[in-house]
């Protein structure tokens, strides 16, 4: 089983934040250790779906201490995720939604490291899940 390194960051007055330095962009943030953790293994599992749905390489993890020689990564607490085992199968669906909206979505997935249909299956899991 192949694991990602995640680096967990706390500033005062904020969440835990977590990134993943072999996959920029990669974030995600939780109320409490656990819950980043949780939403680390989340982010991981959606990124991974989403390169393999668009047909781009997986990107195979860094060693911890390949990770940890990066002066940047110092300040945070590695933790191993592992990537999900199971291919999850992708559906294709088409969907209509107001133009602007979708600019909103691509722009926002851009930002935050998702492709869309990784974000829209995120908002999507986190709304049934409220």
């Amino acid at each position: 089983m192949r694991h990602y390194i995640a680096l967990i960051h706390k500033d005062a007055d904020s969440d835990y934040g977590v990134s993943f330095p072999d996959l920029p962009g990669v974030i995600t943030a939780g109320t409490d250790l656990d819950d980043a953790r949780a939403m680390a293994a989340e982010a991981l599992a959606l990124h991974l779906q989403g390169l393999a749905e668009d047909g781009e390489a997986v990107p195979e993890p860094s060693s911890l201490e390949g990770v940890m020689a990066s002066a940047e990564n110092r300040d945070g607490v590695a933790v191993l995720i592992p990537a999900p085992t199971e291919a999850v199968k992708s559906v294709r669906v088409n969907v209509t939604l107001p133009a602007d909206v979708l600019s909103e979505i691509d722009h926002y997935a851009e930002q935050h490291g998702f492709t869309r249909s990784g974000f829209l299956a995120q908002a999507a899991r986190k709304a049934i899940a409220a």
